[in-house]
């Protein structure tokens, strides 16, 4: 399954902006969480940051790959958790082009848009000089082919339409993007601009 959808990734990737590099948890409608790592919310982040007067600039968003969730601060305030997914190889940090790997690291925001694909794509700005010193380290120390590439056009987008399954299974399915439910990718486009930064942590 897991390489069907990777293949689905690279067929509907073709032309687009994209990398070419349990139990089901409840959504945010469901009244109670049913993974201890996640808290969840009725309320969409949209009213939140609303409600509160939050800045989109001033939200963080932490992405852990070992717990699978994509969460939203403010400050040292949690205020909304998403279930989300990963590349393929969901254990390695990124090096190169076609790994697999979603990167790790500090990052921002390089642009947004609707995609006929994956419904909205958040462009994240991998490589970033922290992502070229790995690549170069790993060419050095003969980690990865001297002839590799490191890859760019990472983001955080939705799936294919009706398949939400996908996040709620943890299939690692893309070629290193992070990918939500189409309901939720929806609610952080809305909600974030080029200020808003982003960490990516395994």
């Amino acid at each position: 399954m897991k390489y069907f959808l990777a293949s689905l990734a690279l067929t509907l990737c073709i032309g687009s902006a994209c990398s070419q590099d349990g139990s089901a948890p409840k959504d945010r409608e469901g009244d109670q969480p049913n993974n201890s790592n996640r808290v969840v919310y009725k309320k969409k982040l949209q009213t939140i940051i609303k409600e509160q007067g939050i800045p989109k600039g001033q939200l963080l968003l932490k992405i852990d790959k070992s717990a699978y969730t994509f969460s939203v601060y403010h400050d040292d305030s949690l205020l909304i958790s998403y279930p989300c997914v990963f590349g393929f190889n969901e254990t390695d940090d990124k090096r190169q082009e076609g790994d697999g790997c979603t990167p790790e690291g500090n990052f921002g925001i390089r642009s947004q848009y609707p995609h006929k694909s994956w419904n909205y794509f958040i462009w994240v700005d991998y490589p970033t000089k922290e992502s070229w010193s790995k690549f170069r380290k790993s060419k050095a120390d003969g980690d990865i082919p001297s002839s590799a590439t490191i890859g760019g056009e990472i983001g955080i987008h939705g799936v294919p339409e009706g398949y939400d399954s996908i996040i709620d299974n943890r299939t690692n399915w893309t070629l290193g993007c992070i990918s939500l439910k189409n309901k939720d990718i929806e609610d952080v486009y809305k909600s974030v601009n080029s200020e808003t930064k982003i960490v990516i942590v395994h």
